[in-house]
């Protein structure tokens, strides 16, 4: 994770969080139950969530208990020594790419709403999966929308991997079949699908995406390895509505948070991995390939705090 990528992404966050928490400790000396009040309001304001706010609060009452005395130079260290414990609980890899490549070809399958920056998301893993020396294939498997077949093979150009695709309007399971059989011929290491971003129907979403998942178990029986979904950091809470009802509709394994430069809702980040114990893989700082980083809590929560 590139540290000067990271605090340009964060800047807005960093910057709404801690004039926030400057305001809650500002003309007080020591840490009180009016502090942590003001510290919980904060934490909430920068879209960390309602349920994760109130667990860093208890564990920081716990150790304002212990201490018996805490001045508020302390409370910063503390609070962040308590985010980062809070996200190292839910155990992720932090590897360059974190795939298992011992699996060939990996098999990917990308979810998520319209506009979250999906397939975008899918472009750049694709460019900088082949900049590691894998062999990559792209499955645009999104047939609702001709921009999402479009949008895509511009990105197979872009990276040079290769893409397969169908028409408009065709069967979704087809063009995830037929692109696992083409991984499997190719001998490729990772193969990344696209599926469609509608939330309307969940019944319709759910259906679908098991569809295509018994199609990709006709050939590879543990397909998909991961099932990577795509949110919109700069919706913030929305973003984990998302996530609960994607949650309900496939075994989601792994997140990516995009758009975290644009926002200083980055505090949806903690709140997304506490609640639903996925782990986050990778997020989004900016619009270019390399901005699409692979999430290090220890040096997340560290910009935050720096």
């Amino acid at each position: 994770m590139s540290e000067k990528t990271l605090n340009k992404g964060l800047e807005k966050t960093k910057k709404g969080l801690f004039s926030r928490l400057s305001r809650a400790v500002i003309g007080r000396s020591r840490v009180d139950d009016k502090v942590l009040d003001d510290l919980e309001e904060a934490l909430i304001a920068s879209d960390v969530g309602v349920d994760t706010t109130l667990r860093i609060i208890e564990r920081l009452e716990d150790r304002v208990q212990r201490d018996k005395y805490m001045n508020t130079e302390e409370l910063n260290k503390y609070l962040r020594e308590e985010i980062e414990a809070l996200l190292l609980e839910n155990k992720e890899t932090n590897d360059i790419i974190p795939f298992d490549f011992s699996k060939k070809p990996f098999v990917v399958l990308v979810v998520g709403v319209n506009g979250t920056g999906k397939t975008t998301t899918v472009g750049k893993l694709a460019a900088q999966l082949k900049k590691e020396g894998k062999q990559v294939l792209l499955g645009a498997a999104d047939t609702f929308r001709a921009a999402a077949i479009d949008q895509l093979t511009v990105w197979s150009e872009r990276a040079g991997v290769p893409i397969v695709k169908q028409a408009m309007g065709s069967d979704p399971a087809a063009v995830a079949y037929d692109s696992l059989a083409s991984a499997l011929s190719r001998d490729m290491d990772v193969l990344l699908i696209d599926t469609a971003g509608r939330l309307h129907n969940k019944i319709h979403l759910m259906n679908e995406l098991s569809k295509i998942k018994r199609v990709l178990q006709k050939q590879i029986p543990d397909a998909p390895h991961e099932v990577l979904l795509v949110l919109d950091g700069s919706t913030g809470q929305n973003a984990y509505q998302q996530a609960r009802e994607f949650s309900k509709a496939t075994d989601v394994t792994a997140l990516a948070v995009t758009k975290l430069d644009g926002t200083a809702k980055g505090g949806v980040v903690i709140g997304i991995s506490d609640m639903l114990q996925v782990p986050v893989k990778f997020i989004g700082l900016g619009e270019g390939i390399d901005d699409l980083q692979v999430f290090d809590k220890k040096s997340f929560v560290a910009t935050l705090f720096d």
